[in-house]
């Protein structure tokens, strides 16, 4: 199945194409269609499998539709996406402005945890697609820079990471807010009670769409875990891509800021290598893209989202430099390489607060991940304690500088029915012990 035959217009499919993305994934071959006829959806999907353009590419189309104002009219809000966390939020307006970079609708994104002066400027100039997070969202719609009135489809993304984070009652307070006449589209990874009893409150006759997780990593892919400290990381890579037979790797990185650094550090190792992330241009993302698949550069240093749709020919090597917190993208990044019937290597990275994801990925893929010992940058406990000293000085919180969640609420968790806890590094520091090794 083609993108073509989910009956898409030309400004998408162009944009799509742009994109990288070839063949749509199970969730938008079923949902696609079903939301451009306006029906409700009840989507039962986890993050990893295409979910946010299967509600986003529809979602854009049908707004096309909506004649725009005139005679000077402010844009009005036609669609409100909530989803529970700034960087999902942040991911979904990239994806929003990747995809409707041919039409002609206006979007803008709010969260908290930053100024509100560049927000509340958007929202004043008028848009027609809003990404928002609960906590921004009710404080600027109590001071009147929100406007729901005119609401045409609401979508609310990850409602099981809503209820985990303590968002639910937001949600509710919003749901007040909206039209009575409007087009839900509801996704959660889990259907706990209080979230069947949210989705029933909120969608008409609705749709179901389901896909099964992906769980399984490619049969021709040889997988390796490295124990190590986190500052020796940028070492423990440029050792192991002094291997000439490393013709070209992607490196994996949770943040924009971390891709920045890895690859920073590479160049100064005498390594070629780019950084490829959200807040590259298309066309400086289009040229990294361009070099490592001629092979003027050996190394691409990647976030998840940017990476979406990178398909290489012959890409032996993937690096987790970082684990990833959501054990489905690891699937999806050691998928990068082992393609064609080709073979293919994933090579591991995991320092002590990176445990519970380990633990989180082997669960998925029903395997132990073989543990590569005699390297010359073990894990070293003295260093452990230097570098959590260290952390706590400059007050840079936990591994992978993620943002801290909304002023208030609580801390954000994996999307799974499981208690939150973002901060599980924490819970584990005094008990780490690495992986058995396997044969």
């Amino acid at each position: 199945m083609s993108f073509e035959s989910l009956k898409l217009i030309e400004p998408i499919l162009r944009a799509v194409s742009q994109e990288g993305y070839t063949t749509p994934t199970p969730i938008q071959q079923q949902a696609i269609p079903l939301v451009l006829q306006r029906r409700d959806i009840l989507g039962c999907a986890q993050t990893g499998t295409g979910k946010t353009a299967a509600f986003s590419m529809p979602l854009l189309q049908i707004l096309n539709e909506v004649p725009l104002e005139t005679g000077g009219q402010k844009r009005t809000i036609k669609a409100l996406i909530l989803t529970p966390t700034r960087e999902l939020a942040i991911q979904i307006d990239e994806s929003i402005a990747a995809y409707g970079r041919y039409l002609p609708l206006k979007h803008t994104v709010i969260f908290g945890g930053v100024s509100e002066g560049a927000q509340i400027t958007s929202l004043r100039n008028g848009v027609d697609i809003l990404v928002a997070t609960p906590g921004r969202l009710i404080d600027l719609m109590n001071r009147r820079f929100v406007d729901l009135r005119n609401l045409k489809i609401f979508v609310l993304d990850e409602a099981d990471r809503m209820l985990d984070m303590g968002f639910i009652h937001d949600v509710r307070r919003v749901i007040t807010q909206l039209p009575a006449k409007r087009q839900s589209l509801f996704f959660s990874a889990t259907m706990p009670p209080e979230i069947q009893k949210l989705s029933d409150s909120i969608l008409t006759n609705p749709a179901k769409v389901e896909v099964t997780p992906v769980s399984s990593t490619a049969e021709k892919v040889k997988q390796q875990i490295y124990f190590t400290n986190r500052s020796n990381k940028p070492k423990l890579l440029k050792l192991l891509l002094e291997d000439k037979a490393i013709a070209s790797a992607l490196v994996f990185t949770r943040t924009k800021h971390g891709a920045d650094r890895v690859a920073k550090d590479l160049v100064k190792f005498g390594i070629g290598a780019e950084a490829i992330h959200g807040n590259k241009s298309q066309n400086a993302r289009q040229r990294a893209l361009s070099n490592f698949k001629s092979g003027e550069t050996r190394v691409l240093v990647a976030t998840d989202i940017a990476a979406r749709g990178i398909d290489v020919e012959e890409l032996t090597h993937v690096f987790n430099f970082e684990l990833p917190n959501i054990p489905e993208t690891y699937v999806h990044r050691i998928g990068r390489t082992g393609r064609a019937g080709n073979s293919g290597i994933a090579i591991s990275f995991c320092e002590p607060e990176e445990t519970d994801y380990l633990k989180d990925i082997q669960k998925l893929i029903g395997k132990t991940l073989p543990v590569v010992e005699g390297h010359p940058y073990p894990l070293d406990f003295s260093i452990t304690q230097a570098e959590k000293e260290k952390q706590r000085d400059t007050g840079r919180g936990r591994v992978g500088h993620h943002r801290k969640p909304e002023a208030g609420k609580a801390r954000t968790s994996a999307p799974t029915n499981k208690p939150p806890r973002s901060n599980g590094a924490k819970n584990h520091r005094k008990s780490f012990t690495p992986a058995p090794k396997t044969a």
